[in-house]
């Protein structure tokens, strides 16, 4: 449609210092003829594009001019920019691309210099370690079938490796710590629950539509890094000077104790589940479990598993 075709010419005048009539004829597929008549169009809006001759020619906006972004200040605008540009690469590169430009469009040129200093101060990076090109295709399905209230069939693989088919109604696309979520109603299990994209397989769109339920955010806010106290374990660890770094990743400042050594002794509670035993495997010889006794035995035993593989 024209009318989409100026605005995003207008926002990528907005965005850009000086852009040439065939680099827009070529970026939206028009004759040179139809630029020019979309430019007149611009400027007739009120908008004072400015033509300049020469090889360097080109389109310009005038360097004051901005759209009206009420009461939005620069350093306001930069913190959406650099959200979006954090979810870029997983959510989609076309849609935030096309979302950045509306929103750079809101700075006014006179404004670049300072915008740009302001860019590279604060960097979010919301791509998980484990690059896999299908997550994106795995995103785009669960957004239409949230967006479209549709409910979903998938092969799931519990953090016990236990394998089933579930049907959910999708609720929330969760992104936290180093992975993506999908959290919604299980059919299966008759209540809400959180699903890892990685552990997602086969994702199916039905065309069965559900209503969305009224108690939906109470659970999602109930659920994340909160457990029933009765399912704790307070847990004391000994560790080496060597992993001093990896205790203060996973830990906090006030459940560490710093020992005329170096060593460390770590008192924590946290739920007594198999990703808790994996992650003390993790640190290997530079942890050992004071307490609680019940918790060194299965590390104890898990790691005697492993060394009877390469016995």
């Amino acid at each position: 449609m024209k009318i989409d075709r100026l605005l995003a010419i207008t926002m990528l005048l907005l965005n850009r210092r000086r852009i040439s009539a065939k680099e827009l004829a070529e970026r939206f597929e028009v004759s040179l003829r139809t630029v020019y008549r979309d430019v007149e169009a611009i400027n007739q809006a009120g908008i004072p594009i400015v033509s300049y001759a020469g090889l360097s020619g080109g389109y310009e906006i005038m360097d004051q001019y901005r759209l009206e972004r009420q009461f939005l200040s620069l350093e306001e605008l930069q913190s959406i920019i650099v959200g979006l540009k954090g979810i870029r690469s997983t959510v989609g590169e076309q849609e935030i691309g096309n979302l950045l430009d509306k929103v750079g469009a809101l700075v006014a040129k006179s404004e670049m210099n300072t915008a740009s200093r302001l860019d590279n101060q604060l960097i979010i990076d919301m791509n998980p370690w484990r690059q896999d090109s299908q997550d994106q295709e795995k995103l785009g399905r669960l957004r239409t079938a949230i967006k479209e209230s549709k409910q979903i069939t998938f092969q799931y693989i519990s953090s016990q490796s236990e394998q089933s088919v579930r049907t959910a109604e999708p609720m929330s696309i969760v992104a936290k710590g180093f992975g993506w979520y999908l959290y919604g109603y299980c059919l299966l299990r008759q209540d809400y629950r959180t699903f890892r994209l990685s552990r997602m397989k086969e994702i199916e769109v039905l065309d069965q539509t559900f209503e969305r339920r009224a108690d939906v955010a109470q659970p999602l806010q109930h659920g994340w890094g909160q457990w029933d106290s009765r399912a704790l374990i307070t847990m004391v660890l000994h560790a080496q000077p060597s992993i001093r770094a990896q205790i203060e990743d996973y830990f906090q400042t006030k459940q560490i104790a710093y020992q005329p050594d170096g060593s460390m002794i770590v008192t924590a509670q946290q739920p007594n589940e198999p990703w808790l035993h994996n992650m003390l495997l993790g640190f290997g010889p530079g942890v050992r479990i004071l307490e609680p006794s019940h918790l060194a035995a299965v590390i104890k035993e898990k790691a005697e598993k492993i060394v009877a593989l390469y016995s």
